[in-house]
């Protein structure tokens, strides 16, 4: 066969292989193999082979090549033949021995090749390494091995900063700490072009800290990306309104607490891309907050009909059965979702918080134990598992979990305030002020209704110790948030009773009896303030 001829062959494979005509890439593939017996061409064979899910034959073929041993490219598409086939040892096996530190450094490598014969396009690809420490990840991950997996992960995006799937497997997958992200992300090489790809990352994990810091990571995305649109004719626009960067968005609303802002712009982005799985998750979290029961109802209806194989999909049923009560079906769906995701943390969390609803305390636990076990960067397992003891009134216990919380993730207000709520129980009323007042220095600048709690805890600690005006301070504010509180009411008449204001007293006792009436304190303390107010009883005596 003529160069002419064999040159035209492999132009069709490549154009059968854009088209999705595997059946005749690999066809015309073996015909120019067998005319030159070229490396190349036997490698062109093969990937047309695994895009055909031959699986068993790309492998055969690429072993009884004389190079596989000797060229990275062979090696490492033999590997994702055996992980196709999920032969995890042998897929380790093919890719060779190597070791990796707890930093994610390769300290020694022994693939018994240093060939890589494919270099014409090397400058504008991911790094081979990094693709090859990414599936010992995926191998070790699969054989249960998180530890490994979490190193490998790690090395693959220090290879290669452009190996997202890398870095999304250590995000997604909660295996690392917040400051592990922190530290990850500093150690990333970005070229001179991927700046904005380093801001990209940043907004990734930057989910727990205070408003005015995440707002300046996605200020400096867009002006990273700006600069690149202009000095780059091929990056003809910015990311501000890309669907991945405002579900981060969304991600962090959600975490703030801002149910309804998070619930606004999931729906601007799933209006735009109803398939962004990363966002209608966080469209069905903060829908179960909202106690939107009809769109987790169609959600998961829609889910379950396109992608009945993802664990996201049961996880939506579940949160559907959760948002109108029904804790027994939605612990069979969120246990379905782990069936089939067993690395799907919402659905270990939804677990927890099905048998918790319940007041089944010790299943709880056991579910919350396997998250923290399968997810040692989520700090929410931990957190969960601190709240049933506190439920248990074992408050030292509570506070060792709040304490390991605090340690994976120190910048969620939610586990300060719950260190704050044990101090409070524990009768150290000054410890219980100072963790109240650290979650309200993490939380945003707009205290939304989720804190109102906080303020109010607050402002009973400081009635405890006698700091009357700072408590009356406390209590206003957590009015000013919402202004159907009792629990504010009620402690804003009993200090203003301690103060001997009788006349205020009486006044906000009958605020918190209109919103509950048959509360048995305070109407047993408004009979008394209205005796003290008539004898002049000094209360602080």
């Amino acid at each position: 066969m003529r160069e002419e001829a064999v040159e035209r062959l492999r132009g069709v494979v490549r154009d059968c292989v854009s088209k999705h005509l595997y059946s005749s890439a690999i066809f015309f593939a073996d015909k120019v193999v067998a005319a030159t017996g070229d490396p190349a061409d036997i490698y062109m064979q093969a990937q047309a082979l695994f895009l055909g899910r031959q699986y068993r034959r790309a492998l055969h073929l690429l072993n009884s090549s004389q190079i596989v041993l000797r060229d990275l490219r062979f090696r490492y598409l033999a590997a994702k033949c055996l992980e196709e086939l999920k032969e995890w040892h042998q897929c380790l096996a093919m890719l060779g021995d190597a070791k990796v530190d707890e930093h994610g450094d390769v300290l020694s490598q022994n693939d018994g090749t240093a060939m890589y014969l494919d270099k014409d396009t090397e400058d504008h690809e991911i790094n081979i390494t990094s693709a090859i420490c990414f599936l010992r990840g995926k191998a070790y991950e699969a054989l249960e091995n998180r530890a490994q997996a979490r190193q490998w992960y790690k090395a693959a995006v220090k290879a290669d900063a452009l190996c997202y799937e890398a870095l999304e497997c250590l995000v997604d997958n909660y295996m690392l700490t917040c400051e592990e992200e922190s530290s990850l992300l500093s150690s990333l090489q970005f070229g001179k072009d991927d700046r904005w790809l380093s801001s990209f990352y940043s907004c990734l994990v930057k989910k727990h800290v205070k408003e005015h810091v995440v707002e300046a990571k996605f200020r400096d995305l867009e002006r990273e990306t700006s600069g690149v649109a202009s000095s780059n004719s091929s990056f003809s626009q910015t990311l501000k309104n890309n669907t991945d960067l405002l579900a981060r968005r969304a991600e962090y609303y959600y975490q703030s607490g801002e149910y309804q802002k998070c619930f606004e712009l999931t729906s601007m982005v799933l209006e735009r891309d109803p398939f962004h799985l990363k966002c209608t998750l966080v469209h069905l979290v903060a829908s179960m907050e909202l106690g939107r029961s009809n769109d987790l109802y169609l959600m998961a209806c829609n889910l379950v009909k396109d992608h009945p194989q993802k664990g996201l999909s049961w996880f939506a049923v579940g949160c559907y059965y959760f948002c109108i009560k029904k804790y027994d079906q939605s612990r069979r769906y969120f246990c379905k979702a782990t069936t089939i995701d067993g690395s799907f943390p919402p659905a270990w969390v939804g677990i927890g918080n099905a048998y918790a609803a319940q007041g089944e305390g010790d299943q709880a636990m056991a579910a919350f134990r396997s998250g923290a076990r399968l997810f040692p960067g989520c700090h929410l397992p931990p957190l969960y598992i601190g709240m049933e003891y506190m439920q248990t009134h074992n408050y030292k216990l509570a506070e060792q979990f709040f304490l390991q919380a605090k340690k994976i993730c120190p910048s969620d207000p939610l586990v300060y305030n719950e260190l704050g709520v044990v101090a409070y129980h524990m009768k150290e009323y000054q410890k219980a002020i100072q963790w109240f007042e650290m979650t309200l220095d993490c939380v945003s600048s707009s205290l939304s209704e989720m804190w109102e709690p906080t303020l109010v805890n607050l402002a009973h600690a400081l009635r405890k110790l006698k700091m009357f005006q700072k408590a009356i301070s406390c209590y206003e504010k957590a009015l000013a948030v919402s202004t159907q509180n009792f629990s504010a009411f009620a402690g804003l008449a009993y200090t203003y009773h301690l103060q001997d204001n009788f006349d205020a007293a009486i006044t906000y006792y009958h605020k918190a009896l209109w919103l509950d009436p048959n509360d048995q304190f305070c109407t047993e303390m408004l009979t008394l303030a209205l005796e003290d107010d008539c004898r002049g009883v000094d209360l602080r005596k």
